[in-house]
């Protein structure tokens, strides 16, 4: 979990000149950035360059960095906009180390690690189809954890229409997850169909 208040130390230690403690700040706040904007679209290089691109503005920007706010939110701002300033959105490969989906937990079975990769990979497909001011409501709610009011000062909106943004795309997500659930069942069922399976033979 990500402590606020450390941030705001280590941000005025490298105000100080402990360039070190910005290093510190990256490790906190890179995998985070990474995932976001992963989950924006990027592909896997794209997403890294602008992970990076966005520490160095952030580095350089730094002195107007306002302590009251979210270093966190701050840093998601500025990555998104460098991600939107280039103009090379590209699709994502869902294969590849995808969003929601954790590490494999050692107490799980092949079978297990399978299904619930496969249900991720799944959802980062869903989300790809929400429209940005969706999708990127969900994630940074989601995903990188934060507070409806952080999430209105990173896009500059108000809280009610964070809610009614995510009320809406989480809405949309369990329509489009049942209609594929949907499919999925008739292709079964088409599949254990004798007339169908004799096609095959």
């Amino acid at each position: 979990m990500i402590d606020p208040s450390r941030d705001v130390a280590l941000v005025r230690e490298v105000l100080a000149g402990d360039k070190e403690s910005f290093a510190q700040l990256v490790e906190i706040h890179k995998n985070k950035i990474y995932g976001l904007l992963r989950g924006m679209g990027a592909g896997p290089q794209d997403a890294q360059d602008y992970t990076q691109e966005a520490f160095l503005k952030a580095y350089r920007k730094l002195a107007g960095f306002r302590e009251e706010s979210s270093f966190a939110s701050w840093m998601y701002t500025i990555a998104v906009n460098v991600m939107r300033d280039a103009g090379r959105k590209k699709k994502a490969d869902p294969a590849d180390d995808d969003v929601l989906v954790k590490g494999q937990h050692h107490s799980e079975t092949p079978e297990a690690a399978y299904l619930r990769k496969e249900t991720g990979r799944e959802m980062h497909m869903l989300l790809e189809q929400l429209p940005d001011k969706y999708r990127i409501v969900i994630l940074l709610r989601y995903t990188n954890e934060l507070s409806y009011e952080e999430i209105a000062e990173m896009l500059g909106v108000d809280v009610d229409k964070v809610r009614n943004r995510l009320h809406r795309a989480k809405k949309s997500l369990r329509k489009k997850f049942k209609d594929e659930e949907g499919m999925k069942h008739e292709m079964l069922e088409a599949c254990s169909d004798k007339r169908v399976s004799s096609f095959w033979k």
